[in-house]
């Protein structure tokens, strides 16, 4: 995993509605909340998008945009947005690229991790925390370390 302090990798992927995301382009505008979950409508991700819908304003307060990433692919991620009413960016990592440039480690060297990232709005990861079995726990952690940042937006 990468560790707080580190520089978070630039990347681009395509959203749920097959727009190009560009990470460095949405920091000049919020930190950013980005977590890597395993796959759409599974119980633990399911929880755990719910909770970050739930709390989103509260993010948004926090001067950060939550910004979900899985292997999942765009139509999975149109159908799982609509399905939850999902205000957040969902982007489809085809082939975990952006997964292993974020060192997201594999749970029994199988299933996708669940790792979570705060990033300021200087790039620098300011929270890392992974637990497959604890998704809310990714929740309350970000939001506690966005409320202790300056806002500079």
């Amino acid at each position: 995993m990468l560790n707080k302090g580190e520089k978070a990798p630039d990347f681009n992927l395509l959203d749920a509605n097959g727009d190009v995301f560009h990470l460095y382009d949405k920091l000049k505008e919020a930190s950013v909340v980005l977590y890597f979950y395993p796959k759409n409508d599974t119980r633990g991700c399911t929880a755990e998008a719910c909770s970050f819908r739930d709390q989103y304003e509260v993010f948004k307060e926090a001067g950060a945009e939550v910004v979900g990433v899985s292997s999942d692919d765009i139509q999975s991620h149109q159908k799982f947005s609509q399905k939850h009413g999902l205000p957040f960016i969902l982007l489809s990592d085809n082939g975990g690229k952006i997964r292993k440039m974020y060192d997201v480690p594999r749970t029994l060297g199988l299933i996708p991790g669940r790792v979570t990232y705060v990033i300021d709005q200087n790039g620098i990861i300011q929270y890392a925390f992974n637990s497959l079995i604890k998704p809310l726990e990714h929740v309350a952690g970000a939001l506690d370390v966005l409320k202790s940042l300056p806002k500079t937006a």
